[in-house]
C-alpha cells in the first residue's frame, strides 16, 4: 500500500506534538476567522436588505440579499483553481497567507460601503465586487488549511486533527453570531439597524492582524518541503488533477459523494433553520441569535467527536450514515422545529386552513425587480408565503381567500401602490386566530428548539467531520491542493451556497415553507448513491495509486 511519503523520494521530516498543536491551532483560529467574515454577511442579511436594496416586497428583498450571498460561492472554484496552483507550486503556507489577507480586506470593505440611500446602485454593486474577492479567497482557504493539517498528522490520528479544521468552519458561524450579539446589546436597536450593523463587518481587520500573526509562526508542510526538495512538485496542477490516472472518478466522487452531501446539510441545518425561526416563524431576532448561538457552539464538539470515529471506523461510514438519517429526518425536524417556535401559527392553520382560489395563482419572487405585473392572487399568495401561512389554491374565475371557511372581504384597494396589501390581509387573519407579532417562545419550547438544531448539527457532523482527512487521502500530494479543492468548491460554492437563494425561491414559488427542503433531500439522495460507490471502505489509508 503506497503512501503520501512514497510519492516523493525523500521522506518528510516528522513534526513534534509542539508543531502538531501550533499548527491546529493557528490553522483552526484561521479558519474560523476567515469563515467568520464570510458567514457575517448571511447573519446580517435581515438588515443588508434594507441598506443596499430599494425595494418595497420583503421576499424579494431577501432573495437579492442571499443572491448577493449566492455570488460569493460562485466565484469559489475560481478561488479553488487559482489558489490550488499556487498551493501545489509555491507551497501551502504561503498560499493560505495570502487567502485570509484577501477576505479580512474584502470583509471590512462591507462595512464601509454607503448605503443605497446614499450613492444609489453603485452600493450594491461594490458589495457585488466584494464578494467576488471573498469567494476568490474562500476557495484557496479550506484546502490549504485542511491540507496543512493532514500533512502534519500522524495517520491514526489525521481524522480527529483536521476534524478542528471542520469545527472551525461551525466556529466561524458561531462568532458571527457572537458579535452581532455583543453588538446588539452594547449598541440600542434603532443605532445598530442604522450603523452598528458595520462594526462587525469592520472588525475583520483585528481578526485578520490575529490570523496573520499566528499564521507567521508556522512552517511549512512537511510533505511539500520534502516533494520540493527531491523536485517532484507539479508542473500544472490544474491540468495534472485532470490527467493523473484514476483523478477524474475521485474527482466526481468528492464532488457529489461528499461535498454535495455535506454543504447541503450543512447551509440547511444551520442559514435555513436561522432564516426559517427569523422569518415565517415571527420569533424575535434576538432570540434566534441566541438560540443558533447556543446550538452551535455545543454542535462545534460533533465534529471532533465523528473525526476521532473516524479513524478507528474509517471515512465513510459516517458520511452515509449522515447521509440516509437527513433524508429520513429532515422534514420532521423542521415540522417539529415550526411547532415549537410559533404553536399559534401552527393551531391556527388547523383549526382555520386557508384557502385561496382565483385565476393565475402564480407567484413571480422577481416580479417588482423586473417591472413585470404581478398578479393580484400572486401577490396574495406572496403576503401569505412571507407570513408564514400555509395555503390551497383552486383555479377560479374569482380571487377569493378564506380563513377555516370564513370568507375574507378583499377590498380592491388594498391592491393599490400605496396601500399595505399585507398589514390589511394579516390583520383580517388576525380576526380569525393568527397571529403575527414576534414570538418569544417559552423556555421549553427554547430548548427543544435547540434539541431540534443540535439533531440537525449531528447530522451536519456525521456528514462533515471526516471530510478533510478523506479528501487529503483520496488524492496524490503534489496535487492534492488543487484537486480537492476543485470538486469541494465547486460543490460547496454551487450545490450549498446557492441553496439559501434556491430554497427561498420553492418556498416563495410554491407557498410552502417547508417545500425548500425538497431541494436538499434531492442532492443528498444522489449523493447517497455515489458515496456508495465511490468511497473506499473501510480503515482509513492513505493515497495509493492501487486503491484509485
Amino acid at each position: 500500500m503506497g503512501t503520501a511519503a512514497s510519492e516523493t523520494s525523500v521522506t518528510p521530516r516528522e513534526p513534534t506534538e509542539k508543531e502538531i498543536k501550533l499548527v491546529i491551532g493557528a490553522s483552526s483560529a484561521g479558519t474560523v476567522f476567515e469563515w467568520y467574515d464570510f458567514f457575517i454577511y448571511g447573519t446580517l442579511a435581515y438588515i443588508l436588505k434594507d441598506a443596499f436594496y430599494d425595494v418595497d416586497n420583503e421576499t424579494l428583498g431577501l432573495l437579492l440579499v442571499w443572491s448577493t450571498f449566492a455570488v460569493g460561492f460562485a466565484f469559489r472554484p475560481i478561488g479553488a483553481i487559482l489558489f490550488g496552483f499556487l498551493g501545489d507550486r509555491l507551497g501551502r503556507k504561503y498560499t493560505f497567507l495570502v487567502t485570509v489577507t484577501l477576505m479580512g480586506i474584502a470583509t471590512a470593505g462591507v462595512g464601509l460601503i454607503p448605503t443605497i440611500e446614499t450613492i444609489g446602485i453603485a452600493a450594491p454593486i461594490i458589495v457585488i465586487l466584494l464578494r467576488v474577492l471573498q469567494g476568490l479567497a474562500l476557495g484557496g482557504e479550506y484546502g490549504g488549511a485542511a491540507i496543512y493539517v493532514a500533512e502534519h498528522a500522524p495517520p491514526e490520528k489525521r481524522g480527529f486533527y483536521t476534524s478542528f479544521i471542520q469545527a472551525s468552519v461551525a466556529g466561524g458561524f458561531v462568532l458571527s453570531i457572537a458579535v452581532v450579539l455583543a453588538c446588539r446589546f452594547l449598541i440600542p436597536e434603532a443605532d445598530f439597524v442604522e450603523w452598528g450593523w458595520r462594526v462587525p463587518f469592520l472588525l475583520s481587520i483585528i481578526l485578520l492582524g490575529i490570523s496573520l500573526w499566528m499564521r507567521l509562526m508556522l512552517s511549512e508542510s512537511p510533505v511539500f518541503q520534502a516533494m520540493k526538495a527531491a523536485g517532484e512538485t507539479a508542473e500544472n496542477p490544474f491540468v495534472e488533477s485532470f490527467t493523473y490516472p484514476g483523478n477524474k472518478k475521485r474527482i466526481f466522487v468528492a464532488l457529489f459523494g461528499v461535498t454535495g452531501i455535506l454543504t447541503t446539510i450543512w447551509y440547511t441545518a444551520f442559514f435555513s433553520g436561522m432564516s426559517f425561526l427569523r422569518g415565517p416563524m415571527h420569533v424575535e431576532p434576538l432570540t434566534v441569535e441566541l438560540i443558533l448561538f447556543a446550538a452551535g457552539l455545543i454542535a462545534m464538539s460533533f465534529y471532533l467527536v465523528v473525526g476521532k470515529w473516524s479513524d478507528r471506523v474509517g471515512r465513510k461510514k459516517p458520511i452515509i450514515i449522515g447521509a440516509l438519517a437527513s433524508l429520513v429526518l429532515l422534514f420532521p425536524l423542521f415540522w417539529t422545529m415550526g411547532s415549537l417556535a410559533n404553536p399559534g401559527l401552527e393551531r391556527a392553520a388547523q383549526i382555520s386552513p386557508v384557502t385561496v382560489e382565483g385565476p393565475e395563482c402564480v407567484t413571480d419572487p422577481f416580479a417588482e425587480l423586473f417591472n413585470r405585473e404581478q398578479t393580484q392572487c400572486g401577490r396574495v399568495l406572496e403576503v401569505l408565503t412571507s407570513s408564514g401561512v400555509r395555503y390551497d389554491v383552486t383555479p377560479a374565475d374569482k380571487l377569493t381567500v378564506a380563513a377555516g371557511g370564513d370568507e375574507i372581504l378583499l377590498d380592491p384597494i388594498w391592491f393599490e401602490p400605496q396601500v399595505d396589501l399585507r398589514g390589511n390581509i394579516q390583520s383580517e387573519l388576525g380576526l380569525r386566530g393568527y397571529d403575527f407579532s414576534k414570538q418569544q417562545p417559552e423556555f421549553v419550547n427554547i430548548l427543544g428548539i435547540i434539541g431540534v438544531l443540535l439533531a440537525l448539527g449531528a447530522l451536519s457532523a456525521l456528514t462533515y467531520g471526516s471530510v478533510a482527512a478523506l479528501l487529503a487521502e483520496m488524492f496524490p500530494p503534489k496535487i492534492r491542493y488543487s484537486s480537492m479543492s476543485i470538486p469541494y468548491h465547486i460543490g460547496a460554492g454551487y450545490l450549498g451556497g446557492f441553496l439559501p437563494l434556491i430554497a427561498g425561491v420553492i418556498v416563495a414559488s410554491t407557498g410552502d415553507i417547508y417545500a425548500g427542503l425538497w431541494y436538499t433531500i434531492v442532492v443528498v439522495a444522489f449523493g447517497v448513491i455515489v458515496a456508495w460507490w465511490g468511497l473506499p471502505s473501510g480503515p482509513p489509508q492513505d493515497f495509493s495509486d492501487d486503491a484509485a
